[in-house]
């Protein structure tokens, strides 16, 4: 049997990997287009920021490792520019002109390309992408060779990780980015915080701005942009996302939905004795039954394998699982990882959910270095299925996430968490992990013990409820609600005809700094005959939701009596 894979890096070389360990016969053909057929593409940025020292540390293979380890025909050079599903064969084109290659297997594994929005003057020899080895020593000389205002047009993972390198090598930085924050996949408010951190490293956050024009000059750029600022960059990082690279394809016959090709369970696509895998074919959201590539390296690596199996052993392999988008990333000292939906994609798909915020140490509190995480779950309302969840700090958060998404792929529901067994010492965890704690909050949500009101609810509940604030006189003093009524939770119990007074028949919506003793005050007022509900998240959400407007909506108070 002949394979010929269509592409390497992750998808292509872990299929032809497996396909080589369950058949010594097969003739395996691996035809790249550039010239590195195994590199760590997530490493790039890396390398631009000098924590990757050697360029030799970016590629994980060669050619002539795969062919003396795998006995692999891995041929770089080699562009394939058509296929022929009748003749089962590929047209290729390399230094020495086109030649025709015929396959048993087909796998297509083409990646993506970086998308190249209509910018007027974004030929300059001054945009650079960063998708390739070559990409990232381009830019990684630049900077060594001086340059000092750079701009990255796109926020997303690769761009935000991109600010980040170029920041933390002494380069001024701007990054822009037209959706109102950074980081698109994550919420709002987590979008806020990676911000606030990418401004503590020195990076120019520019958020709800597109970039209009790039003037070429002598010594460095103009970049125009909507709002009507320019911006001056010696160096432009072009990160504004991916498109499926499945032009030549989608010509050939392959069923592409938006650009990626369309496959079955186990990767085959419309044509006979063709399949494939990465960031070029589309998935099926399994939360929100959205049709999407996902361009990530776990995925690709998973269904690569797979689809080996599919080749090598039909009647043995499992399907390809439908990815969750799993993801994380670093900016300076926080950490924010993702799995699953976000709310955006929840309101769009029409789910009922319900969110839950906290904020619990990564590890015991009375450890040296304890430090809040910030944990938002998604849940289904009417199940308490967990749909998707995201977290941020600056330790701790790529454990939890994990398990969530584990805990997603078992299709658990939220009360489920309550029984997970983790791993716990001072150093690393607490007795009730942070993923218990949000188990023991979600339950009590669906099941009525927690009635929570949510930050984006502000201005409705100022107009409608008595807002009580929970928190200590030295906290509130720091910002607080407009027209809330001070109390500190301690003092509630001897106080609730204070409250009742105050809130003359209206509904009570309370809130502390992170939701703990909003929770107490909670069941207290409900058990005295209140309509109350808990600020989920506390004022540690509301300021991340309110973003650059917190100064303008808090206020400083006039402190509770003395008791």
């Amino acid at each position: 049997m002949r394979i010929v894979i269509v592409g390497g890096v992750a998808g292509g070389m872990s299929c032809a990997a497996r396909a080589r360990r369950l058949d010594e016969t097969a003739e395996i053909l691996v035809l790249e287009r550039g010239a590195h057929v195994s590199f760590a593409n997530c490493g790039l940025p890396y390398f631009v920021g000098g924590e990757i020292e050697d360029e030799a540390s970016l590629l994980v293979q060669t050619p002539e490792l795969l062919r003396t380890s795998l006995n692999l025909d891995v041929r770089t050079g080699h562009d394939v520019v058509g296929v022929d599903a009748d003749a089962q064969c590929v047209v290729v084109r390399t230094s020495a002109g086109e030649e025709r290659i015929g396959y048993d297997a087909l796998v297509l594994a083409p990646g993506a390309r970086a998308a190249r929005p209509d910018i007027p003057g974004l030929d300059s020899p001054r945009v650079r992408t960063l998708r390739s080895v070559e990409d990232a020593v381009h830019l990684r000389a630049q900077v060594e060779a001086g340059v000092r205002r750079a701009v990255v047009l796109g926020a997303g993972f690769i761009g935000v990780e991109a600010a980040e390198a170029l920041a933390l090598q002494g380069v001024e930085t701007t990054l822009v980015e037209v959706a109102d924050h950074v980081l698109p996949p994550v919420d709002a408010e987590f979008g806020w915080l990676v911000a606030e951190e990418l401004r503590r490293l020195g990076v120019d956050v520019r958020t709800g701005v597109a970039a209009e024009a790039i003037i070429a000059g002598d010594d460095a750029d103009v970049i125009t942009l909507s709002d009507g600022a320019r911006v001056i960059a010696d160096l432009i990082v072009l990160s504004v996302g991916v498109r499926p690279d499945t032009a030549v394809f989608e010509a050939a016959g392959v069923a592409c939905e938006r650009g990626a090709m369309i496959v079955d369970e186990h990767g085959r696509t419309s044509l006979p004795k063709v399949w494939a895998v990465g960031d070029a074919v589309a998935s099926t959201d399994p939360v929100t039954g959205i049709c999407r590539p996902v361009a990530l390296a776990g995925p690709a690596n998973r269904a690569g394998r797979l689809v080996a199996d599919a080749i090598i052993r039909p009647d043995r392999a499992r399907p390809i699982p439908q990815p969750l988008g799993t993801a994380v990333v670093r900016v300076g000292e926080l950490t924010v990882a993702v799995t699953g939906a976000n709310r955006e994609a929840l309101s769009r798909s029409g789910i009922r959910f319900r969110t839950i915020s906290l904020h619990p140490n990564q590890h015991a509190g009375y450890f040296p270095g304890a430090a809040p995480i910030r944990l938002d779950v998604h849940l289904r309302e009417e199940d308490g299925r967990i749909l998707g969840a995201q977290a941020c700090g600056r330790d701790g958060v790529d454990k939890r996430i994990d398990v969530l998404a584990t805990a997603m792929r078992a299709e658990m529901a939220v009360a489920d968490l309550i029984d997970l067994d983790l791993a716990y010492a001072p150093p690393y965890g607490q007795a009730k992990d942070p993923v218990n704690l949000a188990g023991m909050l979600g339950t009590n949500l669906l099941d009525g013990t927690m009635r929570l009101w949510d930050a984006r609810e502000l201005d409705l509940v100022r107009k409608s409820s008595l807002i009580l604030d929970v928190r200590g006189d030295a906290e509130v003093v720091e910002g607080m609600i407009p027209g809330a009524l001070h109390i500190p939770h301690t003092q509630l119990r001897e106080r609730v005809e204070e409250v009742r007074l105050a809130a003359a028949g209206r509904p009570v919506r309370v809130m502390c700094a992170s939701g703990v003793r909003s929770a107490i005050a909670h069941r207290i007022l409900d058990q005295s005959g209140f309509d109350s509900a808990s600020l989920s998240g506390g004022m540690a959400t509301l300021r991340a939701v309110l973003a650059d407007r917190a100064d303008q909506v808090l206020t400083v108070p006039r402190l509770s009596r003395d008791v």
